[in-house]
């Protein structure tokens, strides 16, 4: 994959668009209805790109931050250039409820339902050991559904169209190819630094984590997962990194093979205005890193 000499470049798909970030700023490319281009670039602070970044542990809690926050932007920026066609404008405070509502959806999901339905079951089993067990694979069935479900959402499909673009993209930057669409198409749609993998990875490492963790009393139960996040995010990110750049090593294959079947679902074949919208947020990353001048632009 990478390696220590080739910037790391990364990102996610966004409505109709795609997002890479890159060593000092991000840049979004979306698709207007139109037909055109928008493009958006941003210089990232210094939180994002300083030492602490760099730190092993607390990068991958920084990460987590980062990609919330960056998400968060792109997606509105994506979202508004939609809206164009119907003259209409998706303001902050708007989007800030939807991502609020949706982040409460979440928790309950994949956080409360998952506790609950353990702590009943820990009378029958026995044992706190087997239930902490039973919450891990219940919170990972809930995820693996979850992807399950949306995949089949026609609007989503489009947006993992993107995705596949991104991942394909990212791959031949790391190769060094030529950013075209010839060069991109031969590349597979999964990538081992994909948010897809780090959040299995996460789901995994939870339940490894809440083994060593006494579920008495109550409130404990619940405050621990709390608390347990951060560190659990942080050993994520590292074994994330760590298969990224070492994807040629047969071990490392056996481990990242989950995600990347998992891929397969959150990722699907872009055609070529997809790859295009890819290689235009990507060069656009990069000309901002290489010109700090061109850090605060769009178009």
């Amino acid at each position: 994959m990478s390696t220590d000499q080739t910037p790391t470049y990364g990102g996610q798909a966004v409505i109709e668009g795609v997002m890479i970030r890159g060593q000092r700023n991000i840049a979004v490319a979306v698709r207007r209805p139109d037909g055109s281009i928008a493009t958006m670039c941003h210089p990232l602070t210094p939180l994002f790109t300083g030492r602490l970044r760099r730190t092993p542990l607390v990068r991958g809690v920084i990460a987590m931050a980062e990609t919330l926050t960056l998400g968060m932007r792109a997606l509105s920026y994506s979202a508004n250039v939609a809206a164009e066609a119907e003259g209409e404008e998706i303001g902050k405070g708007s989007m800030a409820v939807m991502m609020l509502v949706s982040l409460s959806i979440a928790i309950g999901i994949f956080f409360l339902v998952p506790v609950l339905a353990s702590d009943r079951l820990e009378g029958l089993l026995g044992s706190s050991l087997l239930a902490n067990i039973a919450e891990g694979i219940i919170r990972l069935a809930l995820f693996l559904g979850y992807i399950l479900l949306i995949s089949r959402m026609d609007d989503i499909r489009r947006v993992f169209m993107y995705h596949g673009a991104e991942h394909m993209t990212v791959h031949a930057q790391e190769r060094g190819d030529p950013l075209e669409v010839e060069h991109i198409r031969k590349y597979p749609t999964a990538h081992p630094r994909c948010g897809t993998a780090f959040l299995l990875v996460v789901m995994v490492v939870a339940i490894v984590a809440f083994i060593f963790v006494g579920r008495e009393p109550f409130w404990w139960l619940i405050v621990s997962r709390v608390v347990l996040v951060p560190f659990i995010a942080a050993v994520s990110y590292e074994v994330i990194r760590f298969s990224g750049r070492h994807a040629g090593n047969p071990l490392v294959g056996l481990i990242t093979a989950p995600s990347l079947a998992l891929q397969s679902l959150t990722t699907r074949q872009p055609d070529d205005d997809q790859i295009e919208i890819a290689i235009t947020a990507m060069e656009q990353a990069q000309a901002a890193d290489s010109a700090p001048e061109l850090a605060e632009s769009s178009l």
